[in-house]
């Protein structure tokens, strides 16, 4: 601490400043001034310092304050190099800023649509990949749905074993007792001849099998046993019982899960009533109809002659009359006759307004939008139109030029039914193409232009219906039920 007399105070001022600056660790400093005992005034000068307790002579504050300023000039000179180094670099990374700019946009923008692209092609086989998964989840499904049908059968199998076993240890029983009847008859001295000799002679084991016969043939043969008096076997009718399915023919692959198969209601020579087409439908270029002359051939999968059509057909809509083939173009809305004897093309045309290609189908899909029926009264086509806002429409066609000769439209939603056939001008739906207990569900009659609620019991023995019509020489109905082709036989009431 210093005392000074103001009046010196212009000659000590240098050496205040050396006492701030000589000890580079003192932090703070105090300047205070205030008046003696004597009155004089007094200034009071304060510095801490770690190292000495007073302030230095003035030629070592002197030397110190010389020291300090080249100190600060040195500094000063770096500081400015620093700053023009700094101000340069800036400037030259704004000129690379710029030219990278300027070269790189258009490499950017390569990148950037490589990326869109490869980001699209992402998506889509995302896309299919559900897809895949999807389909995947169904086929599961009805694998699942044939397992249980599978173990089902293997237990009615079981059980008509052991039904066999017991009718031949019956049988067995009966012709033991039978024996001994007759040996009871003969008389004691012929009884020797009659007595088997049991180590010499080979048996024959007796077998029973067991063969299932549609109830239907069982009613038509037992008339004291039909369903009901009102029922007939012939002319028309409304239609109130489907029999239990049989089988006729499996498919060897997955080709044939969905298809449509037919016999001609008018056969033409060369063709016979027994003559069999079948077309598999699954894929995208459907043209070969198989031809099988004998129903052995049909049922071995050999057929006589294949017909390859001059444009594909789509969905399961097709159907034989009168020596022609009658199907819808793929991805139209034609209807084409195809006549089979002479491989060539009749006629061509096109159902005005129908839907087609996934617009109004049945409940399974398939692309049914146009479904080709033959009855009693010759050729129709059920479809919708936007018209019709989805109801089904039913058209009589003439079976030579396809003209339409009177059309219905129906108040039946084609979307939420399965399948539909026509039986003497009455068409028919049916409820479900997988419930194994389905039902004829509702009824159009022509006739009288209305419709009506039906709960006709209709099995889907196998779960997948894809194709229902109704053969009226053989009175029976043709179905393709998950690669199984199947007949069911019907009864009409009587009129």
């Amino acid at each position: 601490m210093l005392l000074l007399p103001r009046a010196e105070m212009p000659a000590v001022q240098l050496l205040l400043l050396a006492c701030l600056a000589w000890d580079v660790g003192a932090r703070t400093a105090q300047l205070r001034k205030a008046n003696d005992r004597a009155g004089r005034c007094q200034y009071t000068f304060s510095v801490a310092s770690p190292n000495e307790s007073s302030c230095p002579g003035e030629g070592q504050a002197l030397a110190a304050i010389h020291d300090l300023q080249r100190d600060s000039s040195t500094q000063r000179t770096d500081l400015e190099a620093a700053k023009a180094r700094l101000s340069s670099l800036e400037s030259l990374l704004h000129r690379l800023s710029l030219g990278q700019a300027a070269g790189d946009q258009e490499g950017l923008q390569r990148e950037l649509g490589a990326l869109r692209r490869e980001r699209d092609q992402l998506e889509t086989q995302a896309r299919e990949l559900e897809a895949a998964y999807g389909n995947l989840l169904r086929d599961k499904s009805v694998l699942e749905e044939e397992r249980k049908r599978l173990g089902q059968e293997n237990e009615d199998l079981a059980r008509r074993l052991e039904s066999s076993s017991q009718e031949v240890a019956r049988l067995r029983r009966g012709q033991c007792a039978q024996a001994q009847d007759t040996a009871r008859d003969v008389p004691a001295g012929s009884r020797e001849v009659l007595r088997w000799p049991l180590d010499t002679l080979a048996f024959q084991e007796l077998k029973s099998e067991l063969t299932e016969v549609p109830a239907s043939r069982i009613l038509k043969e037992s008339p004291s046993s039909r369903p009901g008096s009102e029922e007939g076997d012939h002319g028309c009718g409304e239609l109130v019982w489907v029999g239990e399915p049989v089988t006729l023919r499996t498919a060897e692959s997955i080709a044939g899960k969905y298809g449509v198969w037919m016999r001609d209601p008018r056969p033409t020579t060369p063709s016979a009533r027994e003559t069999t087409w079948r077309i598999d439908t699954v894929g995208t270029d459907v043209r070969q109809v198989f031809e099988y002359a004998h129903p052995s051939q049909f049922a071995q999968g050999y057929p006589s002659k294949v017909h390859v059509l001059p444009r594909a057909l789509e969905s399961t809509g097709a159907v034989v009359y009168a020596g022609s083939l009658y199907f819808q173009g793929a991805e139209s809305r034609t209807v084409v006759r195809y006549e089979l004897n002479t491989e060539t093309v009749k006629a061509e045309r096109e159902i005005p307004g129908a839907g087609f290609h996934g617009q109004f189908p049945y409940s399974w899909g398939g692309y049914t939008d146009i479904d080709l029926a033959v009855d009693e009264a010759g050729l129709w086509v059920i479809y919708s139109t936007e018209e019709a806002k989805g109801a089904i429409v039913l058209s009589r066609l003439n079976p030579e030029s396809l003209e339409l000769e009177q059309t219905w439209e129906t108040n039946i939603r084609k979307q939420s039914v399965a399948n539909a056939f026509i039986i003497c001008g009455t068409l028919y739906t049916v409820s479900s193409y997988s419930s194994a207990d389905a039902t004829v569900n509702f009824a159009y009659d022509t006739g009288t232009g209305s419709s009506k609620p039906l709960a006709v019991p209709f099995k889907n023995r196998y779960r997948y219906s894809s194709m229902i019509d109704y053969n009226p020489l053989e009175k029976k109905l043709f179905a393709w039920d998950n690669l199984n082709m199947v007949t069911y036989d019907i009864r009409l009431s009587k009129m």
